[in-house]
């Protein structure tokens, strides 16, 4: 038998696939289409303290190899999260891991400490892709010190496994990991989706009524591979990673730069049941390769 385990600081998950936040919603909306059971893990849609409606439409398209989205981080709120959305998650034979924005620290904070009381979240993933309200809107992610401060803020207020989920739009993502590292976070995921645009020839306008979105999708699979290995290369931290996963042996590239788990998002709404046959693929590889415990797959890259 192959030990699919992994260990993400003090985060124990039985395979190293995960669901994507914002990419199944709470898990219900994707668990009569796949067996939810046999992932390592779901990362909820991001929550905010009050319930957001998010952008107007257009708020998604298509683009070669990928998908932009706008959606506005819309979620039900903290509260309506609690009564409504926990009860199904507890059902669930996986670990269940909270994603959260914010537009400020102090509601990051908030967030953090109201559901850290929650037995079925088993850690948080923090999204500092964020703007930043009380800083002119720019994105926390973008900030090395507001990275460090969230990090060290959010730390305190939970003993649950905290991973911070950072922004490729960056020029040095490793010096961002060591923040996160050195102000008590457990890991980082990476990448968050990378800024785009997209526009109709006809209308002359632009495809998502945002104007700019998150790029997703296979055509992102490269730099998220590169982010991972600088970040594997220069910061002795778990990482999670992130971008274009459509098969096995995109999980497998990713695991050979660095990661410890992965992620798959848009990969979900082409196919839902992609983490379970991830899972297969990953098993069938590991008997070819003879690799007994995943875990070794992780940084095992030659340069």
């Amino acid at each position: 038998m192959i030990d699919l385990s992994v260990q993400i600081g003090k985060l124990k998950l039985k395979n190293p696939v995960l669901l994507a936040s914002g990419t199944v919603g709470y898990g219900n909306e994707i668990a009569e289409l796949t067996d939810l059971s046999k992932l390592g893990g779901i990362v909820t849609k991001s929550l905010s303290l009050k319930p957001r409606i998010g952008n107007p439409p257009q708020r998604v398209c298509e683009t070669s190899s990928g998908m932009l989205n706008a959606i506005g981080l819309a979620n039900v709120g903290v509260e309506v999260f609690i009564k409504e959305k926990i009860p199904f998650l507890k059902k669930l034979n996986t670990t269940i891991i909270c994603n959260i924005a914010a537009s400020s620290v102090e509601e990051y904070v908030e967030c953090t400490r109201i559901l850290t009381q929650e037995e079925a979240i088993a850690a948080f993933e923090i999204n500092v892709s964020c703007p930043n309200v009380k800083d002119g809107g720019l994105e926390f992610g973008n900030n090395l010190q507001a990275v460090a401060q969230i990090t060290n803020r959010v730390k305190a207020v939970t003993d649950k496994p905290v991973i911070i989920k950072l922004s490729p739009n960056v020029s040095r993502i490793s010096e961002f990991a060591k923040a996160v590292k050195d102000n008590g976070g457990d890991a980082v995921s990476a990448i968050n989706t990378l800024v785009g645009t997209a526009f109709d020839i006809w209308t002359k306008k632009p495809k998502i009524k945002n104007v700019t979105g998150g790029l997703s999708g296979p055509a992102i699979k490269p730099v998220a591979l590169a982010k991972v290995l600088e970040i594997s290369r220069n910061v002795e931290i778990p990482v999670i990673g992130i971008g274009g996963i459509m098969d096995w042996k995109d999980a497998a590239e990713f695991m050979i730069v660095g990661a410890s788990a992965v992620q798959i998002g848009t990969v979900n709404f082409i196919n839902p049941k992609a983490g379970e046959e991830i899972i297969d693929g990953l098993i069938e590889y590991c008997k070819k390769m003879s690799i007994g415990r995943i875990a070794d797959l992780t940084a095992s890259y030659e340069i």
